[in-house]
């Protein structure tokens, strides 16, 4: 955990903690590390020997199934949306690198990826699977992820992390105690569907949904892996005056948003921030 200095929160009254849980472990950075804890214990006593799971061109969600993969005596499939590019770029080469068998399905086919039509096409090439959700968000991960809050030894208000696909924040929401609230920043346009989501991954991992989040759905700039020169400029900046390196497609987002919503006065005054940084490098964006 670290205490973020910066005269603009200072001015409006607001602190902010950095939960640096890209710190935990170098392969599987943060919410990874936690999305996959228990979807490898279960593949393991259900006794699978092969992880297969989907992810864009740019997935880190890719490389951490084909690290843990190799970590952990799994053979690993990747199923990618779109048409295959060589060279690999890195997110895909690290991948290979890591013994994942990459696949591909082109973009009509990959938006039905979780049908069970869809995955019973891919049986036949691939046999017997354990199969991982994109993203990895599905009740196990939300159980991981719901084990963060107990691990954060500072006092706070309001905890924060971006959305993808939602299970970081059904499982953060799920695991906190008391008055504390969680706060999603959706990194997708058009994401009121993530309310839904979260609901219903809440409902899987707890039996029943909590009342103790929300999702912010106006700084996405653009879209899911898109940028913009303001986007740009923040990230530039954050690393000029705090020597963090964010991944533009998600916690450049999330800092971003949590800055511009304190200066318009979202946040009470005295209110104790705490913002998950679930990956610092950045990212290569299409």
């Amino acid at each position: 955990m670290e205490e973020l200095r910066d005269g603009r929160l200072d001015r409006v009254g607001v602190t902010m903690l950095l939960v640096r849980d890209d710190l935990v472990d170098p392969e599987l950075p943060g919410n990874k590390a936690r999305k996959l804890k228990y979807n490898l214990v279960e593949a393991r006593e259900q006794g699978f020997g092969t992880l297969l799971t989907f992810g864009g061109a740019y997935s880190n969600h890719l490389r951490a199934v084909a690290a843990a993969g190799r970590r952990h005596g799994f053979r690993t499939i990747g199923i990618v949306r779109g048409e295959e590019h060589l060279p690999l770029n890195p997110s895909l080469a690290y991948a290979a690198d890591q013994g994942m068998i990459l696949s591909y399905l082109d973009r009509d086919t990959y938006r039905r990826k979780h049908t069970d039509a869809v995955l019973a096409e891919l049986k036949p090439t691939w046999g017997d699977c354990y199969v991982i959700p994109e993203g990895g968000s599905n009740a196990l991960a939300v159980r991981g992820c719901a084990e963060l809050p107990g691990a954060i030894d500072a006092e706070y208000d309001l905890l924060c992390c971006p959305v993808g696909t939602g299970g970081t924040l059904a499982g953060i929401a799920g695991g906190l105690t008391g008055d504390r609230r969680a706060l999603g920043i959706a990194v997708l346009k058009g994401a009121r569907f993530l309310v839904d989501e979260v609901t219903e991954l809440q409902r899987q991992a707890f039996g029943a949904p909590t009342a103790n989040w929300r999702i912010e759905l106006d700084h996405h700039f653009g879209g899911y892996a898109k940028r913009t020169p303001q986007l740009d400029a923040f990230v530039a900046d954050f690393h000029r005056r705090h020597g963090l390196a964010l991944d533009p497609v998600y916690t450049g987002k999330l800092l971003a948003a949590l800055f511009d919503l304190a200066e318009q006065g979202v946040f009470l005054r005295g209110t104790r921030l705490a913002a998950v940084i679930t990956g610092s490098a950045p990212a290569p964006v299409a």
